[in-house]
């Protein structure tokens, strides 16, 4: 099963009522889970290195992040309820800088209102500005930079003004 199979999965998935979905097969296993609010989980796992699982690697490593999050104590939790996630547009390469002899768009701490150019993302030699749509404060980069991101990834979690 390759990425764009398995990006399908998780839309058809969305779309629909069903609130689970695990396929084996071979040496891979990918579980999509759904719920009630419009986060959703994967996880994908590997027995042995197999080339055409490559791919899906930082899947696996962004989903383990994301399961780990609900095991946080409750205060934590509530504290981060009212953050904003701001999430990926499009794939392509997270950039947070505007090139690399400039400083960083945005950091930890940075005010942002509507129209502030958090990052550029880089997809098929087009350099495009995410604009942030609400006004707040980074309260932390989920990204590092020159990384490869994919649609609806976490960026940044913006605690709202």
């Amino acid at each position: 099963m390759d990425f764009k199979q398995i990006q399908e999965l998780i839309k058809m998935v969305n779309k629909s009522n069903i609130g689970e979905v695990t396929i084996e097969q071979k040496d891979f296993k990918v579980t999509v889970k759904q719920k009630e609010d419009p986060v959703q989980h994967v996880v994908a796992t590997t027995a042995a290195p197999v080339m055409a699982a490559a791919p899906a690697a930082p899947v696996a490593a962004a989903s383990s992040a994301a399961a780990a999050a609900p095991e946080k104590p409750k205060a934590a939790s509530a504290a981060s309820d009212n953050l904003i996630t701001v999430k990926s547009p499009m794939i392509g390469t997270f950039y947070r800088k505007s090139s690399p002899d400039k400083p960083n768009l945005t950091d930890v701490g940075s005010d942002i209102a509507p129209g502030t150019v958090l990052c550029i993302i880089e997809a098929m030699k087009l350099f495009n500005e995410i604009e942030s749509e609400v006004k707040g404060r980074i309260v932390k980069v989920l990204v590092d930079d020159a990384s490869p991101v994919e649609y609806d990834q976490p960026l940044f979690l913006v605690e709202p003004a």
